[in-house]
């Protein structure tokens, strides 16, 4: 009798409908780990990852070449004014010098670009010690590249949770404004099924999907680069599930009266550009100035992503992570309410 409830039986036709569609099981699985795949080999830290410097060709150029060739940590090439000059503007070099007539070297870069800024003070640094510069304090260099502290570690949890966003807004608002479209909608409104269970069952359906999404991510970056897991599975299912019910409530929420598959796809986009930009997926969200920090905090991808970082990566427990879940639930709860409430079939 139980797997006859309204919510179980709707469940099950979601579940048939989204494997009868290998674009969608693409897009929620095979697309995330082929970006985590090719932004892995990208950071990977066994790659080349030397300074790139152009030097202009002309007087003293030969010997700036051959201070910095002995150096490992430069890759240089000689080329014309207009074609250093083209390379730096297309990103494709660090930094350029030139060579003045009194033999004063300039070094032109991008100051909004941090690969230009630790480029230019690395170059100055080397050549300075090619001309006998010695410093006085006395340093030591020791590299990090343990697992856990890797760009590529910072970077998996993020893109997990922003899987988890965009399957749950688009998993859910697409397909209930294209149901709404073709009048499946409003074809229910002539059963006895009441509006929340037709709302829960399709969260419901999302929340099959999560663990497959989320592990398959995860497994596959442990795998393939060496991403540690240092949290326990259950912590992490119980992150990646309030995390998916929060996305699935605002995919419900942009979803409830959009009469159009463009102004489901507006609204959604407003509501995730935000967290795409100022979330942390990408990047530390600390690099944000301090009057926006209350604000980015209070996203939902903010807390999921800060919580995954800190079970996965440094294995702290659940208990410890406490607001993050209150966030996400706050967020579930509230779109969901809001979603009831203003959700019309047709």
């Amino acid at each position: 009798m139980f797997s006859r409830t309204p919510i179980l039986q709707l469940i099950r036709c979601n579940v048939r409908l989204y494997i009868r569609e290998p674009e969608a099981i693409f897009w929620t699985n095979g697309f995330p780990l082929l970006m985590i795949i090719g932004l892995g080999i990208a950071f990977d830290a066994s790659r080349d990852q030397r300074t790139l410097v152009d030097i202009v060709a002309g007087p003293g150029a030969g010997e700036v070449i051959a201070a910095l060739e002995g150096d490992g940590s430069f890759r240089v090439r000689e080329n014309s004014r207009d074609e250093a000059f083209l390379r730096l503007r297309r990103n494709r070099t660090h930094v350029v010098v030139t060579i003045g007539e009194d033999g004063a070297h300039a070094f032109h870069f991008d100051p909004s670009n941090p690969e230009g800024r630790s480029a230019r003070a690395a170059l100055n640094g080397a050549l300075q010690r090619a001309a006998g510069r010695s410093d006085p304090l006395p340093v030591e260099d020791r590299e990090v590249t343990t697992p856990g502290s890797r760009y590529v570690d910072f970077l998996v949890p993020g893109l997990i949770g922003m899987n988890l966003m965009g399957g749950g807004m688009w998993g859910v608002g697409f397909v209930l404004v294209d149901m709404r479209i073709k009048k499946l909608l409003k074809r229910m409104l002539g059963t006895p099924m009441r509006r929340s269970q037709f709302l829960l069952s399709t969260v419901g359906t999302r929340a099959l999907f999560f663990i497959p999404e989320v592990f398959v991510l995860l497994l596959a970056a442990h795998w393939i680069f060496g991403v540690p897991i240092e949290g326990s599975i259950p912590g992490i299912i119980l992150l990646a599930f309030v995390g998916a019910m929060a996305f699935a409530g605002l995919g419900l929420l942009a979803a409830s009266r959009a009469q159009r598959i463009e102004t489901v796809s507006g609204i959604m986009n407003v509501v995730m550009l935000p967290m795409w930009l100022c979330s942390g997926v990408f990047f530390s969200a600390e690099r944000f100035p301090a009057v926006m920090q209350p604000f980015i905090q209070a996203l939902p991808l903010t807390q999921l992503i800060n919580a995954l970082r800190a079970v996965i990566l440094e294995g702290v427990s659940l208990s410890t992570q406490a607001l993050p879940l209150a966030v996400l639930t706050a967020w579930a709860v509230v779109a969901f309410l809001l979603a009831l409430k203003w959700f019309r079939w047709s």
